[in-house]
């Protein structure tokens, strides 16, 4: 069973955890570097001051905390997609998908949605077309996402 929570303070150290992981391993087989990732992303006390300024769930299977999502409020109808990782061993089995239909039900007045991801990232640009996203720029090395609901 997949759910979405509200993270919490305590929940920092394990979403870091899982956060450096998933950004780590894709930054490995398609940056052709050996760990990167976007500000933040291996710091607890990151993850502790996004709880505070963003909409920040845990991603719970079957209990387990395995991945996460950072939404920024624009206004009550355009949300930014901040970040969203789900941990390397939970990859390709359709929980992103879950997880993305999941936040789009948690924000029920959102008409746009939008983020950025790296121009390198394969896979990010794959999932988020199967999503529903289009690319609709380029912001140096950043590629713009929206999806219109």
């Amino acid at each position: 069973m997949l759910t979405l929570e509200r993270a919490i303070a305590n929940d920092a150290h394990k979403l870091t955890e899982i956060q450096k992981a998933s950004f780590d391993e894709e930054s490995k087989q398609f940056n052709n570097s050996e760990a990167g990732g976007p500000s933040g992303y291996d710091s607890i006390s990151f993850q502790a001051e996004m709880m505070q300024i963003c909409e920040y769930f845990k991603v719970l299977f079957h209990g387990e905390i395995i991945g996460g999502a950072l939404i920024f409020i624009e206004n009550n109808q355009v949300h930014n997609l901040g970040r969203i990782f789900i941990d390397p061993k939970y990859q390709n089995q359709g929980l992103g998908m879950k997880v993305m239909k999941e936040i789009e039900r948690s924000f029920p007045n959102s008409t746009k949605w939008w983020l950025d991801t790296p121009s390198w990232s394969v896979k990010n640009h794959h999932f988020y077309t199967k999503c529903g996203f289009t690319k609709v720029g380029e912001e140096g090395d950043l590629y713009i996402f929206e999806k219109i609901l």
